[in-house]
């Protein structure tokens, strides 16, 4: 433990001292440097952990119609779970977020000229909003 005690003396800054004349007098004062306390970091700046949980909105016929109850669906991670959609909702687009409803679409599979693949699943999550919060997702 010695050797890092000296290692952690090596980078520490040294402290300054002030020098106070009073009357003649010399009292010397040692200012220890201030720290500056840790700040929380702002909404817009953690919007790049958004882009880890939300992928795109989910624009089809049945979801546009759900705009008017403020219900918005959007195409999320197969590892984000409700608590984390809610979270990213509020901070993306500053809104208050009542419930999350999440679907899971499974894949299919298909025939193309004689050739069977699989059409990839996802996982989609309908995002209801406090009454009278709206989201520009798509001008309507």
């Amino acid at each position: 433990m010695a050797l890092f005690d000296k290692i952690k003396n090596i980078f520490k800054k040294p402290k300054k001292k002030k020098i106070i004349k009073k009357e003649g007098v010399k009292k010397i004062k040692e200012v220890v440097p201030k720290v500056a306390p840790v700040k929380k970091v702002p909404v817009k700046k953690r919007l790049g952990e958004v882009y880890n949980i939300l992928k795109h909105p989910h624009i089809s016929e049945k979801s546009t119609n759900l705009f008017d109850e403020e219900k918005y669906t959007f195409r999320v991670f197969s590892w984000a779970n409700k608590t984390e959609i809610k979270k990213a909702i509020s901070d993306l687009y500053g809104v208050k977020v009542k419930d999350v409803k999440i679907i899971n679409i499974k894949p299919k599979s298909r025939v193309l000229r004689g050739l069977e693949g699989k059409k990839r699943g996802y996982k989609k999550a309908v995002v209801i909003l406090q009454k009278g919060e709206k989201i520009e997702i798509m001008p309507h």
